[in-house]
């Protein structure tokens, strides 16, 4: 599987056990809810490694589509990118409260952390998807 297919699969993932987690939470289940937060965690871990590495051998991938599809994909992009580098540090500090059983702090940062994380993973898929499958 090439890296951006792969990239792509980790945010699917990601998303899923995101929306796992909250609906395992809301239903009070939480050994289920903590498993798939730390799968949804592995998943994104594991999708910067891929991003990483494949931007590491191939550099930026120019979007080859005009007008309107060109306006779309570059206001996805650049809200994906701004909200990527804000997900991280909060991500980890929403997981860090988790652990070390912060729990009404971890619920706080989590109504915010959840809703942004869900948005890059989507919109990660959605980038993948203009980029490598548009017009092809």
């Amino acid at each position: 599987m090439p890296l951006p297919a792969f990239n792509a699969a980790m945010n699917v993932l990601a998303a899923c056990c995101l929306l796992a987690g909250y609906a395992a939470i809301r239903a009070g289940r939480k050994a289920l809810h903590r498993a798939c937060m730390l799968a949804a965690c592995l998943a994104s871990a594991l999708f910067l490694a891929g991003y990483l590495t494949h931007h590491a051998r191939v550099g930026s991938v120019p979007f080859r589509g005009t007008g309107a599809p060109r306006v779309v994909y570059f206001a996805i992009l650049i809200t994906h990118t701004a909200l990527a580098i804000v997900i991280l540090p909060l991500a980890a500090v929403t997981l860090t409260r988790a652990l070390r059983g912060r729990f009404a702090a971890h619920a706080r940062i989590a109504r915010v952390t959840l809703p942004i994380w869900l948005y890059v993973s989507i919109t990660g898929v959605v980038v993948y998807v203009m980029l490598y499958h548009f017009g092809t």
